[in-house]
């Protein structure tokens, strides 16, 4: 049965050489065969959670499975993905694994590449070809090697710097494969735009003519060009993005409805539950009861 928590779990990424960054390399064979599950990472790895930063694993070899946010990921060797701070993920299996991992909190992360991060939310696992792959491992190796210089005078910007190339290049091959922001029509920009403010406030704004007024746009122009790239109405995505992060915290949490309801900004406990059972066909506690095994 799955370990129910006052809150989602937050795991704090190693950070052995001190600061707000993290790197390392492990290898096991097989999680449920070898007896690796004692080793903390890994059982960690196993229950779902969220990490406490911004968080890349490279997969050098092997074939990993991944869950995140309900969706789940198979991953095989070589690829990468890029973990948001609030996506819940957990690995359900994996076997002759080589990954390295590193992470990064928003204040040691460049601006420019968080803004990047933010509109690649959620990424799927990245295939990568042998010419990338061998840069970002030499590049992850070299970040190791700098993190034991701690007594280097400038330790902690290093270790900044070499963090965020390495998210410069992940970033630059999601990039790759979607569509350049200088080819985006109107409606796709002002749509990318209200969907990076969406991912920001959920919480706290709801209205459709809220966000066309951050904008400087109107209503019925933004819903206009909300509709015409996605298919939807911005309500529908508002309710979509508060509704994900509602059964993130009824499946991963016990809080109870209305405090869920209260944390994403909804006083009307009523409304909340009517509109939960609106998006999913379900009601909450139903939908909590269905996945407590």
């Amino acid at each position: 049965m799955r370990k129910k928590n006052k809150s989602i779990p937050l795991n704090t990424m190693t950070d052995d050489f001190g600061g707000d960054i993290s790197v390392e390399r492990l290898a096991v064979n097989d999680l449920w065969n070898s007896g690796a599950v004692s080793y903390n990472g890994f059982e960690e790895a196993e229950q779902s959670h969220r990490h406490d930063r911004h968080s890349f694993f490279l997969l050098e070899t092997g074939t990993v499975h991944l869950e995140i946010d309900f969706q789940k990921y198979k991953m095989t060797a070589p690829s990468v993905i890029y973990i948001h701070p609030d996506q819940v993920h957990r690995t359900t299996d994996f076997e002759n694994v080589t990954v390295s991992s590193w992470a990064i909190n928003n204040e040691n992360l460049n601006p420019e590449y968080l803004q990047l991060l933010e509109s690649i939310t959620p990424a799927k696992p990245l295939e990568l070809s042998n010419e990338t792959f061998s840069i970002l491992s030499e590049t992850v190796s070299l970040f190791i090697k700098f993190s034991g210089r701690k007594s280097d005078q400038l330790y902690q910007s290093l270790l900044k710097d070499i963090c965020n190339a390495l998210i410069a290049l992940v970033a630059s091959q999601y990039l790759e494969h979607s569509k350049s922001t200088d080819k985006l029509s109107r409606f796709e920009i002002v749509n990318k735009a209200f969907r990076e403010m969406l991912e920001r406030n959920y919480s706290s704004i709801k209205s459709p003519a809220a966000y066309a007024q951050k904008l400087n746009i109107s209503t019925p122009y933004l819903n206009e060009c909300v509709k015409e790239v996605t298919g939807y109405p911005v309500t529908y995505h508002i309710q979509q993005r508060v509704i994900l992060e509602a059964k993130r915290l009824l499946y991963y949490s016990d809080k109870s409805v209305k405090e869920i309801s209260a944390e994403l900004g909804y006083d009307d406990y009523p409304y909340f539950s009517r509109l939960f059972t609106k998006v999913t066909g379900t009601p909450a506690l139903i939908f909590r009861k269905k996945n407590l095994d």
